[in-house]
């Protein structure tokens, strides 16, 4: 069950850790590549407007004003998620996981992107494209295309494990519960919330923060919690 922003809301979502085989694709259960099944709006409404599906990608369509973010009726668990994303000037998007309610409200990490060099305000380095929202930021191996290309993404998020990649190179990781994640956490946003980001399950979002983004090329895997798929390759950057 949810606690959506004012609104009570029942999920019959399933958690896949113990659905699946270790190593399992399950890029079907997040994205089929045609419709928006399996996503709902934050308050458990259908996908109406604003986000739609063109050529095998997700799209969010600011034309109509502000949608708000769109959340999996799935909770996904240890996994590996790589995707490519491409934005328009001034746009604040994100994808965020182990998404979960914290009294009335939904929380969870986010890997950001954002206008690095347009958005109107000044942000810190761990509120830039690329960081674990309010807590890390990327480190010097960030490489951020310009507005209007595609760059790629990779998260890692096993056990107290995360790592985030852009365009095949690993410019963040992180530990949950280590004496500088509860550092990090209690001078954040999230202070508030001690078990933020622990692992387990949790869903998926896809946020509206303003501006049009491009989400494509999904996949998803699902990793047993002993996190011996975990990797260190470099992945090539998706083409258009």
């Amino acid at each position: 069950m949810l606690l959506v922003w004012f609104r009570k809301l029942v999920f019959v979502g399933t958690s896949l850790a113990s659905a699946m085989a270790v190593g399992e694709d399950a890029t079907s259960l997040l994205f089929d590549g045609e419709t928006l099944n399996g996503w709902t709006l934050m308050d458990g409404s259908p996908v109406t407007g604003g986000w739609e599906v063109i050529d095998g990608a997700i799209r969010l369509n600011p034309a109509g004003g502000r949608t708000g973010s769109i959340i999996t009726n799935r909770e996904f668990a240890d996994f590996e998620l790589s995707f490519a994303w491409r934005i328009e000037k001034g746009t604040n998007s994100g994808l965020k996981y182990r998404v979960r309610p914290f009294a009335s409200i939904l929380l969870g990490c986010e890997y950001q992107i954002l206008d690095d060099l347009s958005y109107p305000h000044f942000l810190p380095h761990r509120k830039l494209t690329g960081s674990l929202y309010s807590l890390y930021q990327p480190n010097d191996a960030k490489l951020l295309r310009p507005v209007g290309e595609l760059n790629s993404a990779r998260i890692v998020a096993i056990g107290d494990r995360i790592e985030h990649w852009m365009n095949g190179q690993l410019i963040l990781q992180a530990e949950v519960g280590s004496p500088e994640w509860q550092y990090r956490l209690a001078r954040s946003k999230f202070s508030d919330h001690t078990a933020f980001g622990a692992p387990g399950p949790g869903r998926i979002m896809l946020t509206d923060h303003g501006g049009e983004i491009w989400y494509r090329d999904f996949r998803l895997t699902l990793i047993g919690g002993n996190g011996d798929k975990l990797s260190g390759e470099s992945i090539a950057l998706p083409t258009p």
